[in-house]
C-alpha cells in the first residue's frame, strides 16, 4: 500500500488469524502493529482452554507463522495430535508472539474503542482515501491511546459477545439480572468450575458443539457427583447437524463428538427439552426459575444453573466512523454474506475467499477471521488463513496472488441422510434441510448434492467451528 508506507498495518487481535496476519506482513517486509485486549495471545482460547477441538495440528497453524518459527528452536506438534485450547495457545500462538519481528510490535491489554481516518469523520469525502487510519484504544489502567496506521486488519472475533438465550435474539426477561447464574460459552465443568456443577441440576441452552461438550463434561462429572441433573433444551427440534459423520468424518474427534452426544440423547442421564423457547428467568429462593414454551406448551423450570451455548455476534460499534457495505442480517461484508448466509446454505459450500469478497468502501480496512463471518455459524479457521494471506498480499501490491485464491481442504462425511430420530426430535439428513440458528457447525459442500438432486451429500470441507475454536 503507497499511502503512508511509515506507519505500520494495525492487527487487531493476537488470535490465531491475528497473529498468522502478523506473520504475513512480516514476511512481505511490512511492519504490523497488533493490538490484543488480552493480556497474552490467545487469550480468548484460554477461556475454552480445557476443551479438545476437531481438528489436528496440520489444520491449525498458518503457512507464514510456520515458516518464521522453522528458523526458531520451536518443535513443531505433531501433524495428526488434537490439541485443546490451551495447547494451541501455549504449543504454536505464544512461540509465534515471542519472535523479535512480532513481540516489538504487539501491545497487550489494548481494547480498541473506535476506528476512523485521521482528521476525518465518516461523512467527509474529501483526501479520505490518502488519510491515515486512527484507532483509539484503552490500556489495562483504562488510559485512553491514539496510533496511526496505514491499513487496519480487524481480527478480533466474536468471543467476547455471546449470543442470548432468546429465540428472538434479545435477552430473556430477567436474564441479565441472573447474569451470575447463566454462563456462556463453554465453561470448565469438569475443572476449575466444577464446584458450580455437581450435585446441580443444570439447564444447558444451545444445539452445536459447544452445548454438547458441556452436556458431556455434565455426564462426566455426574459419575463423580450422581446427584448431577442435566437438562438439554435445543431452541430448534433439529439434531441433524450436530450428531456429526461419525466414522465417514475425517475429522475424527468431531464425529465421535457427534456420536457421543447421540448416546447422551438416548441414555437416560439427559432431559431432553426440543423446541425451547424461553420467556423469562428469575432467580428463586429455590434456584433459577425459568418459565418457557415447550413443544408449543407453556412449562415452568427449576434449576441451579444454565449454561447458555447460542452462538456470538461481532462487536461493530467501534466501526461507526467507518464507510462499511456489510450484509444486513448476517452482519458480515456483504459480499462474503452470500456464501455463508443460514438462511440460503443449510450445509452449504464456502469456497475459499479472499480480497474481492472481503474489500470495503474504506480502502485499506479489512475485517476478517471469525468475525468476517458475522453471525453465521460455521468459520474455518484454515479459510481465516487465506483471507489474511490475500489481504496481505493485496497490501504488498502483489495484486495477483491476492487474488489467486487456493485451498485445500480435507474431506469429511459429517452429513448423513441415514441419523435416526431420537426421542421425538427429527434428526433427518442435514442437507438440504433449514438451517438452525444456533448451530455451531454444519456440515459442508452440499450445494452440488442439492444441485443434482439428491437428498444426501458428499461433504468435502472441514466444519472447525467458530464456537468450538473461536479464531481470536
Amino acid at each position: 500500500m503507497k499511502t503512508h508506507p511509515e506507519l505500520p498495518v494495525a492487527v487487531i487481535g493476537a488470535g490465531p488469524v491475528g497473529l498468522a496476519a502478523a506473520a504475513h506482513l512480516v514476511g512481505r517486509g511490512i511492519r504490523p502493529l497488533i493490538l490484543e485486549r488480552g493480556r497474552s495471545a490467545g487469550a480468548s482460547l484460554l477461556s475454552w482452554g480445557h476443551v479438545r477441538v476437531f481438528t489436528p495440528w496440520r489444520y491449525v497453524t498458518d503457512e507464514a507463522a510456520v515458516d518464521l518459527l522453522s528458523l526458531t528452536d520451536w518443535a513443531k506438534p505433531a501433524d495428526d495430535a488434537i490439541p485443546t485450547g490451551r495447547e494451541i495457545v501455549e504449543d504454536y500462538l505464544e512461540p509465534l508472539a515471542r519472535l523479535p519481528a512480532i513481540a516489538s510490535n504487539l501491545v497487550y491489554g489494548a481494547t480498541v474503542t473506535s476506528i476512523s481516518r485521521h482528521g476525518l469523520d465518516k461523512v467527509t469525502s474529501r483526501g479520505r482515501d490518502d488519510a491515515a487510519f486512527e484507532i483509539r484504544y484503552t490500556d489495562p489502567t483504562g488510559a485512553e491511546m491514539g496510533v496511526t496506521a496505514r491499513a487496519v486488519l480487524d481480527a478480533s472475533g466474536t468471543w467476547g459477545r455471546p449470543a442470548p438465550m432468546g429465540i428472538d435474539g434479545l435477552p430473556v426477561i430477567g436474564e441479565r439480572a441472573a447474569s451470575d447464574r447463566i454462563a456462556y460459552g463453554i465453561p470448565d465443568i469438569d475443572g476449575r468450575d466444577a464446584a458450580d456443577y455437581a450435585g446441580r441440576s443444570v439447564l444447558v441452552v444451545g444445539g452445536g458443539h459447544s452445548a454438547i461438550n458441556a452436556v458431556l463434561a455434565l455426564m462426566a462429572l455426574k459419575k463423580k457427583a450422581p446427584a448431577t441433573l442435566i437438562t438439554w433444551a435445543l431452541r430448534r427440534n433439529r439434531i441433524d447437524r450436530l450428531l456429526g459423520g461419525g466414522l465417514n468424518d475425517q475429522l475424527p474427534s468431531r464425529g465421535d463428538l457427534g456420536l457421543a452426544a447421540k448416546d447422551a440423547l438416548e441414555s437416560e442421564h439427559v432431559r431432553l427439552l426440543a423446541p425451547f423457547a424461553a420467556r423469562s428467568i428469575r432467580i428463586a429462593p429455590e434456584g433459577v426459575e425459568i418459565e418457557a414454551m415447550i413443544d408449543n406448551k407453556q412449562h415452568s423450570l427449576l434449576v441451579d444453573r444454565v449454561i447458555v451455548a447460542t452462538g456470538f455476534r461481532p462487536d461493530l460499534e467501534m466501526l461507526n466512523e467507518l464507510r462499511l457495505d456489510m450484509d444486513s442480517a448476517v452482519e458480515c461484508p456483504r459480499l462474503l454474506a452470500q456464501m455463508i448466509d443460514p438462511n440460503l446454505h443449510s450445509c452449504g459450500t464456502v469456497p475459499p475467499h479472499g480480497i474481492a469478497e472481503l474489500t470495503q468502501p474504506e480502502p485499506g480496512f479489512y475485517i476478517v477471521g471469525s468475525k468476517s463471518y458475522g453471525r453465521a455459524p460455521t468459520f474455518l479457521m484454515l479459510t481465516g488463513y487465506e483471507q489474511v494471506r490475500s489481504v496481505v498480499a493485496e497490501l504488498a501490491g502483489d495484486h495477483q496472488a491476492a487474488r489467486d485464491v487456493r485451498l485445500v481442504l480435507p474431506e469429511t462425511g459429517v452429513c448423513s441422510t441415514s441419523v435416526a430420530s431420537i426421542s421425538g426430535v427429527s434428526a433427518g439428513g442435514c442437507c438440504g434441510g433449514p438451517a438452525p440458528a444456533d448451530t455451531d457447525a454444519c456440515c459442508l459442500a452440499d450445494q452440488q448434492a442439492k444441485v443434482d438432486g439428491k437428498s444426501g451429500c458428499g461433504c468435502a470441507t472441514p466444519a472447525e467451528t467458530r464456537r468450538m475454536e473461536p479464531a481470536e
